[in-house]
């Protein structure tokens, strides 16, 4: 068995039937093969013919032609009760090995309508059953003046 030392490494067995050999360049060539990979602007590797590119274009086109807002976000509603607080809680999912994974305990919020006997009609609200509970016991008006929600603009 034949050992050759490469640039890249040592090469075990016969050489002479590899699927990729190095091309034999001569200084002129290789300078010619240079300075015509420059003129195309990218340049090609010999063991992949990957091409990288290492030029930028002249001109920058911008990808929207309106600038980023932060403000203007998606509205996604956050699952906590307005009228009692109450949000998602950490806990671990025990499974049968006693492996212990992290999950949420979401608050069964619900969108219901709730007569205002102030305002003499419906509002609708995104409230958890504890909070229902708690506006039938003590009244809409209590409880929203309790959280400091104003049901005038909903």
């Amino acid at each position: 068995m034949a050992t050759m030392a490469t640039p890249g490494g040592v090469l075990l067995g016969n050489t002479s039937n590899l699927p990729f050999r190095r091309p034999r360049l001569s200084p002129k060539s290789m300078v010619k093969a240079v300075s015509s990979s420059e003129e195309l602007g990218f340049v090609t590797s010999q063991l992949s013919g990957i091409k990288i590119s290492y030029s930028l274009p002249d001109v920058a086109t911008p990808i929207s032609s309106r600038p980023f807002a932060p403000g203007l976000q998606p509205i996604v509603a956050r699952r906590v009760c307005p009228f009692t607080g109450k949000k998602s809680n950490k806990a671990n999912k025990v499974s049968f090995s006693n492996h212990k994974t992290t999950r949420r305990q979401f608050v069964n919020l619900q969108y219901k309508k709730v007569w205002w006997e102030a305002g003499k009609r419906y509002v609708k609200l995104r409230l958890s059953t504890k909070a229902l509970k708690t506006i039938e016991k003590n009244g809409l008006d209590a409880v929203a003046k309790k959280a400091g929600i104003d049901l005038r603009k909903e």
